[in-house]
């Protein structure tokens, strides 16, 4: 009988921001029951990563774990495996914050575990053809991805029993090709099938090697893994075989592969992921296209043979397909630029800088940045949780400002978002605000920072590909030519959530001029599906900055159009938007002026979003004039009619949000609530509430109007 080598990986992380519970469910469920089972197979082997978020978790709550997986450490059982420590998207982050974050692991896992890891995790297997060089650099002699990205530089399945090597300007890093095979055979089939597998890939010589990795959360955390795992026993079952086998199947390291087996050759790997996140990152309409074109090939019985060659986007999509995740990233690239230049002036082992730097790189946690059935984007506690780390981070950095016991602030005009216009970035100890004058004077960040939390974090209401699959589940006809499959099984919180399909044909931020149809209502206005007159919303806008006794004041203007009874009129919208150097509030002075020849009936609002995490929580609500009357939580929807101020009230964070407004408004308000699809099936999200200021008046020809709005963070 011919023998082969087996090398066996697990994966275990829960992302920065994650609910104390999930954690602890994890860990009760997954990581806790598994390493019971490891325990009582000492001849099963495997190599073991833990991101650092993580480890520091199970360190702090359960340090009897880290105990024990130590021992298993020492006997040789388990090989660590290093990564970045809070578990980024390596491609996507500055080279010095790759080599930091993998030396903070790898630091942790030398003084916890005394060993010192000679390979990586790569977060969510995304590969690009730059990494060699930072991974070499980082002391990382091996990663394991997908066999896939090696299908795709033209390997064949039969190939793929070793190792291979790859470089980028001579940096070299050894590449372990994961077997789709066992990633879906382990634990979903039966053992014998695994085992069947090895032994067809087994050969006389010895020198094959198949790969085993994958996420530890499979074998216990997802739908039904715990009951197939542990109580009916699928994993003691496996452990049992490999170790009745281990005549013919050698279990080893992936560093003992290293020192025992040659590679199987040099190889160059294009841009990629897994699978299901490269399809996952092409636009809404690409993507129906593409399960389209998966179902014909499965309908003609080659989508087996063909599918290496049916991929979708690369991970940078999402930066493109979300504006969201765009401009998270991009704040993460400024706040990281910041911290460089901090380390520069004061030194790299400054006491401020390295609680800065440290604050980034939990900032840097990949989960946030995309959506797919794991990804964290619309999870408004994820969202949150990553601003957090990156304000804190700009906090730590303001104490090494000369003269801020006095107040400051500072502006710069840059393209913050990477979309080759310029934006107006404004900071002072209370506030940070970003400003895009191209696209309606919008206001698109506004961070407080003595609660750390960017107030303007939502998400707006767009098409995502699996909608279709909502919609087709809702109608009868269309749900009777469907062909049953586990991929096409659908799991539905709450019934009629296709009716919740709202989409935004603009970002939800805030201050956006509005002129509105006079017939429009605000649950039309709600659903973004009413009658917008001006051309504002999305309109160029002229900016002009100026420090202003003190503050600084940014003036946006625009001359544009409103219809109005069927003609158009000619209308100048000015804002200016009032910092101030010394005090927690900011001042937005609103002008309409009228530029047409005869009289206009015209209908003005600014929309606010305001993100406070929890439409429905006690300590999260309204309050205005007869309030006590009217339902409060941050969800709900409502007119109040000629007031002069709203607040939002946060009693978790110890704080309120007051809009005053001069004069008195009628203010409309309404949640933003998305539909999205996680691995616990399709739910509706709160992400934010809007704040709806709006009145009506005749406008005489050349007439100005004006709004006063100032918002104000009173502690509570």
């Amino acid at each position: 009988m011919g023998t082969v080598h087996l090398a066996l990986g697990i994966h275990n992380h829960q992302p920065v921001g994650n609910f104390d519970f999930v954690f602890e469910e994890a860990y009760q469920r997954a990581y806790l029951p598994f390493l019971e089972v490891l325990e009582r197979h000492p001849h099963v082997r495997i190599a073991a990563h833990f991101s650092g978020i993580l480890l520091e978790w199970i360190e702090k709550h359960h340090p009897g774990f880290l105990e024990r997986l130590g021992r298993l450490v020492e006997a040789g059982q388990v090989e660590m495996m290093t990564g970045g420590y809070y578990e980024p998207i390596l491609p996507i982050i500055p080279d010095r914050d790759k080599l930091g974050q993998i030396a903070k692991l790898t630091e942790y896992i030398r003084k916890r575990f005394g060993c010192k890891p000679r390979g990586l995790w790569l977060a969510e297997r995304v590969w690009e053809p730059h990494l060699p060089r930072p991974l070499h650099e980082a002391g990382v002699e091996y990663v394991v991805i997908d066999d896939a990205h090696l299908k795709y530089s033209g390997l064949q399945e039969e190939e793929l029993v070793g190792y291979f090597l790859t470089e980028e300007a001579g940096f070299t890093v050894n590449i372990f090709p994961i077997s789709e095979r066992l990633r879906y055979t382990i634990p979903f089939r039966p053992v014998e099938e695994t085992i069947d597998y090895l032994r067809k890939m087994a050969d006389g010589d010895g020198q094959r090697l198949i790969v085993f990795a994958d996420d530890g959360e499979k074998f216990g955390i997802w739908p039904g893994t715990h009951d197939h795992c542990y109580r009916d026993g699928w994993l003691e079952q496996f452990f049992e075989a490999l170790e009745a086998n281990r005549d013919w199947i050698r279990i080893v390291h992936f560093s003992e592969a290293l020192d025992q087996l040659e590679p199987r050759g040099r190889v160059y790997l294009p841009t990629a992921s897994y699978r299901e996140m490269m399809e996952w990152a092409l636009p809404a309409r690409a993507i129906h296209q593409y399960e389209d074109f998966e179902e014909k090939l499965k309908q003609a019985d080659l989508f087996d043979r063909y599918k290496v060659f049916v991929r979708g986007g690369f991970w940078r999509n999402f930066l493109a397909k979300y504006e969201e995740s765009n401009h998270l990233h991009k704040k993460m690239l400024r706040v990281s630029r910041k911290v460089r230049d901090a380390a520069e002036r004061h030194g790299h082992d400054h006491e401020v800088v390295s609680r800065a730097r440290d604050h980034l790189w939990a900032g840097q946690c990949n989960c946030p940045y995309w959506h797919g059935v794991f990804g964290g984007l619309y999870l408004t506690n994820l969202r949150y949780a990553v601003y957090h780390e990156l304000i804190l981070a700009e906090r730590e950095l303001d104490r090494l400002r000369s003269g801020s016991k006095e107040g400051w602030v500072d502006w710069e005009i840059a393209d913050f978002n990477g979309d080759g216009r310029k934006e107006v970035i404004v900071e002072s100890p209370q506030w940070q605000l970003v400003l895009e004058p191209d696209y309606g004077g919008r206001l698109v960040e506004l961070d407080y920072k003595e609660t750390a939390i960017n107030l303007l974090d939502t998400m707006s209401r767009r098409e995502e590909g699996y909608h279709r699959k909502l919609l087709r589940a809702a109608d009868p006809k269309a749900q009777a030519n469907q062909i049953a499959s586990i991929h096409d099984l659908l799991l539905v919180k709450e019934e009629g959530l296709e009716q919740k399909l709202n989409y935004d044909w603009y970002r939800r931020c805030s201050l956006i001029d509005h002129f509105l149809n006079r017939d429009t209502k605000l649950e039309d206005f709600a659903r973004c599906r009413y009658g917008e007159e001006g051309d504002f919303v999305l309109g160029r806008y002229a900016s002009q900055v100026g420090e202003e006794g003190k503050g600084l004041t940014v003036r946006l203007g625009r001359a544009g159009k409103v219809w109005v009874a069927g003609q158009q009129q000619p209308v100048e919208v000015e804002k200016a938007v009032r910092v101030l150097r010394d005090r927690p509030e900011l001042e937005v002075v609103i002008r309409v002026k009228h530029e047409g020849s005869e009289p206009a009936d015209l209908w003005y609002g600014c929309e606010f979003n305001f993100a406070l995490l929890a439409g429905d929580a006690p300590d999260r609500y309204f309050d205005f004039p007869g309030a006590q009357f009217q339902p409060r939580n941050l969800a709900s929807t409502g007119v109040a009619e000629e007031i002069d101020w709203i607040q939002l009230v946060d009693e978790w964070q110890g704080v309120t949000f007051r809009l005053e407004f001069e004069p008195a408004v009628d203010v409309w308000r309404f949640p933003i609530e998305t539909v999205s699809m996680s691995e616990a099936g399709f739910e509706r999200v709160y992400q934010s509430s809007v704040v709806f200021p709006n009145f009506r008046a005749r406008w005489q020809p050349g007439e100005t109007r004006e709004l006063r709005i100032r918002l104000r963070a009173l502690k509570l």
